[in-house]
């Protein structure tokens, strides 16, 4: 099978189609970024009946080609920019460095390095990480308006407005004001336009949370019956994520997620320290939204957790986070077999998904610490 790279900008793709056997460029061909030059792509790359595309970058610049090819049936391959800069770095050729060269590294990483991720068309997962991405700027946005609000209620009242205030509340206290000169009037002018813009975020926030809930529901998952986890944090785990079956452990997936230990060892000397690395918006639903919340719900399995590790002289709620980590795969995991099974499946649902980066490999301290670790597998366990 010939394997053709991609190496897409904003302008222009370039595509080299690199033979596997050989490991040698075969022909290359450069395009515009338009529709008309994608099918004059696609007709050059038919001179190769058995076809795999490598695209560069497939999430970012390369998404809107790859997704054409997925509509019209091709096999199309996500590549990191960083698999295919370490193919240049070693390969020969002085440093040298264009296009036609990233595009036959680009097939080099899919044909050789295993470093490729299958893609497919979009469905509800990559729904679910737009709209997580969406909520996540309007919260932003709300914060900034609110905090704006704050600094010119300060001026014009005295003692300045409650910490948790809403529009509805500004807007009573704002009727209240009679500003004494053209400042004060300027100042309850603006704040007034902050009132309107608030109340405008806080219906788009509303709308962006029903859409994430009933997306959850149609994906078939179980998450939300995890204590801490609701709809919204259930859409971000689950669009953050992408297929779980992906990650061939729980481990791997902790490592992804940056809930797993990374190990320093020297010697005879060995300590693990925190990792800094992963997907940290994934690492922040584990860590602050659900650990945190199960250590202080009584009842829970994290609360059980977090107390036998204090028993034990131990006060970390990051280990409950890589515990956590393990539950969630494992839960996505049970929910995506449960659907593949069921011949119907569910509205909207795709077995596969382009959501999320490269498939990950699990590193040596992957174990939860303390206390070795169950590592499972996405290989389905014989039936007792």
């Amino acid at each position: 099978m010939m394997v053709i790279g991609v190496d897409p900008h904003k302008s222009t793709h370039t595509a080299t189609a690199v033979d596997p056997s050989t490991n040698r460029s075969v022909a290359s061909i450069r395009v515009e970024a338009s529709l008309a030059d994608y099918a004059r792509m696609l007709r050059w790359a038919r001179q190769f009946e058995q076809r795999r595309w490598a695209v560069e970058n497939a999430e970012g610049l390369g998404r809107h080609l790859s997704s054409w090819l997925l509509a019209r049936g091709e096999q199309v391959v996500d590549v990191p920019s960083t698999a295919t800069a370490r193919v240049r770095q070693l390969s020969r050729g002085g440093g040298r460095k264009n296009d036609q060269i990233d595009a036959a590294a680009a097939a080099c990483v899919a044909a050789l390095q295993g470093d490729g991720r299958p893609l497919a068309a979009e469905g509800i997962t990559d729904a679910l990480a737009l709209l997580d991405e969406s909520w996540m700027n309007l919260a932003q946005c709300r914060v900034r308006l609110v905090n704006q609000l704050h600094a010119l209620l300060r001026e014009l009242l005295a003692g300045g407005a409650p910490k948790d205030l809403s529009a509805t509340a500004a807007g009573e206290l704002l009727r209240r004001v009679r500003p004494a000169g053209d400042v004060e009037r300027v100042r309850k002018q603006i704040a007034a336009g902050l009132v309107t813009q608030i109340r405008s975020v806080d219906a788009l926030l509303k709308s962006n949370a029903k859409q994430i809930s009933e997306l959850v529901a149609a994906s078939g998952s179980t998450l939300t019956d995890t204590v801490g986890v609701g709809a919204i944090t259930a859409g971000r785990l689950i669009g953050r994520t992408g297929r779980a079956d992906r990650f061939p452990s729980s481990a791997s997936f902790a490592n992804y997620a940056g809930a797993a230990p990374i190990e320093v060892a020297s010697a005879q000397r060995a300590r693990h320290r925190l990792s800094r690395s992963g997907d940290r918006q994934l690492n922040a639903a584990l860590h602050t939204v659900v650990a945190i919340t199960q250590v202080r719900t009584p009842g829970s399995r994290g609360h059980a957790y977090y107390n036998a590790k204090i028993a034990q002289g131990e006060d970390d709620p990051r280990s409950a986070t890589r515990r956590l980590a393990d539950h969630i795969w494992r839960t996505m995991i049970t929910d995506e077999r449960r659907v593949a099974a069921n011949p119907g499946g569910h509205p909207g649902a795709t077995l596969q998904s382009s959501a999320a980066g490269s498939t990950p490999t699990a590193s040596s301290s992957d174990r939860s610490l303390p206390g070795p670790a169950r590592r499972d597998s996405t290989t389905p366990c014989p039936a007792a």
